[in-house]
């Protein structure tokens, strides 16, 4: 394996091939370190991740992972050839704790078995498991991988995968739900010279088939960054929300997380925070729906009174009018957003018409009484 930065360790299953480097405390990912991972809140981590399995969970103790494959499927025909696994290792020597990056490649197709058992010796000492995507692609290909190689599919930790959390937490932005896409944008970090994706299963073929260690070099560069990015994420998802580092309009995604997990004291505040720092309509929006759903008409009342000023949105008037019928009791200003459109369908809209103009009636014929 000469010039590829691997060793070759002598196991029961056979010759491993393996690559470990180790990152300080203070190391970062862009503008984001890593270190916070290791006291991530669990709790706030399984309200994101909409799992109260995570809850349980020691984040100093998580494995994550990270597969580098030959297709783009997690069929029988496809190998995680390089495996990046990375956890929290105890402070020694006087050094704070440090991150380790194990990466593991199946130098040949056919030795996959040393890799396989050292993936399932570090499930087994993990307390959770941390991937991007990994519940769709990772974990199904390396499953494949142990019933193709006849052995036994190791029990598997609670699963904290990230693309889930990144989907919700940065819609805003429009970036899609890629971990390179998530490094750029929300961590601050390119690597240049980066192997596409759509590369790297030739850049293993042309390995296999040449022997030349060059092909490689990139993408274990990849995979190890890959690894390192998912603990800062970690680290920055898991943060105390009052100091987070998560721009305004991603607090408005956990906001409404936090909503769906059943949170929404929790919820109201991020979303309270996320107005307070700049996040405009969204966060008037998310904090508006919120405050209606925790029972607090007024406050809800008043978000999206402020949104109607600034915002031509049906879905804003049906709020709106909803609150005014029920709430404020001003049934005329009601029906002036009813008429002005709800966006609702031609049947609902008049039935809400009308029992508001029944109802408007009902109130002239007291005044005269």
């Amino acid at each position: 394996v000469a010039d590829l930065p691997v060793c070759v360790e002598d196991t029961a299953a056979g010759p491993l091939h393996s690559r470990i480097v180790r990152h300080g405390g203070e190391h970062r990912i862009g503008r984001i370190p890593i270190a916070p991972a290791r006291r991530a809140d669990a709790d706030l981590l399984a309200l994101l991740a909409l799992d109260p399995r995570i809850a349980t969970c020691d984040p100093a103790s998580a494995l994550y992972l990270d597969t580098e494959t030959t297709g783009l499927g997690p069929g029988a025909g496809t190998v995680a050839f390089l495996v990046g696994l990375a956890w929290f290792e105890p402070g020694r020597d006087g050094m704070p704790p440090g991150l380790v990056v194990e990466q593991l490649l199946v130098r040949r197709l056919g030795e996959e078995a040393p890799v396989l058992a050292r993936i399932a010796e570090r499930l087994a000492e993990a307390s959770m498991l941390v991937t991007f995507n990994g519940k769709s692609f990772d974990m199904p290909v390396l499953r494949t991988r142990f019933v193709m190689g006849r052995m036994e599919i190791p029990v598997e930790p609670p699963h904290l995968d990230l693309v889930h959390v990144a989907r919700r937490l940065h819609k805003g932005r429009g970036i899609g739900a890629t971990l390179g896409a998530v490094e750029r944008e929300v961590l601050g970090f390119v690597l240049e010279n980066d192997v596409p994706s759509g590369e790297v299963s030739a850049c293993y073929l042309h390995f296999l088939r040449t022997g030349d260690p060059r092909a490689l070099m990139g993408v274990v560069e990849h995979n190890a960054w890959d690894v390192v990015s998912m603990a800062a994420l970690v680290g920055l998802y898991g943060e105390p929300l009052e100091g987070t580092q998560l721009e305004a309009g991603d607090l408005v995604g956990v906001a409404r997380t936090l909503k769906r997990a059943g949170s929404a004291d929790l919820a109201f505040e991020v979303a309270d925070t996320a107005v307070a720092r700049g996040a405009g309509h969204e966060g008037t929006r998310a904090r508006a729906e919120i405050a209606k759903a925790r029972g607090d008409k007024t406050r809800a009342l008043a978000d999206f009174e402020a949104l109607a000023e600034s915002v031509d949105d049906p879905r804003v008037r049906l709020e709106l009018a909803k609150l005014y019928e029920h709430h404020a009791k001003d049934v005329s200003r009601a029906l002036a957003l009813v008429e002005a459109g709800t966006g609702e369908a031609d049947e609902l809209r008049t039935r809400r018409e009308t029992r508001l103009r029944r109802k408007l009636e009902k109130q002239a014929t007291r005044r005269l009484l």
